[in-house]
């Protein structure tokens, strides 16, 4: 099981327990901009020949921890109890995949969207005022007028 935290630009899920040692890993950080999209998924894909095991732990239909090959892309399991299992699908990362179980599935999906929002918001916000800044001739507000100059 994972505990989900999200900062400003960063999804960090803690290996809790046991599982670290299973899944070999104790901490994956992803910043938002590299997750593509959130679900729940009650009936993950755990059992006999649906993926490889590369490192980790894996009891078909029972436990499944640690990185694994699945339609050539790596995945990352951390599931004890497919009822709880979030699917994190991601890009420019090492995984494709991070398919784990939480405690509430619909509030960690929630969660995840949620700073997905505000972080695309926030994003589109900087970007505009850094639009009406190179529009504007590079002005700041406040320099009456005055021009920043660049360093060549």
């Amino acid at each position: 099981m994972v505990e989900i935290e999200v900062t400003h630009d960063t999804l960090v899920l803690e290996v809790l327990g046991s599982h670290k040692f299973w899944a070999l890993k104790s901490r994956l950080s992803i910043p938002l901009e590299h997750i593509k999209g959130v679900h729940a998924d009650p009936e993950p894909a755990m059992g006999w020949f649906q993926g490889l095991k590369v490192t980790g732990a894996d009891i078909p239909n029972i436990f499944r921890a640690g990185l694994f090959y699945q339609k050539g892309e790596k995945v990352f399991w951390d599931v004890r109890h497919p009822k709880n299992t979030i699917v994190i699908e991601m890009e420019d990362e090492t995984f494709s995949k991070l398919i784990v179980e939480v405690r509430d599935p619909e509030v960690a999906v929630a969660e995840i969207r949620s700073a997905l929002a505000s972080y695309a918001a926030s994003k589109e916000e900087a970007i505009r005022e850094l639009d009406q800044f190179l529009e504007s001739g590079g002005e700041l507000p406040g320099t009456d007028g005055e021009r920043v100059k660049e360093d060549a």
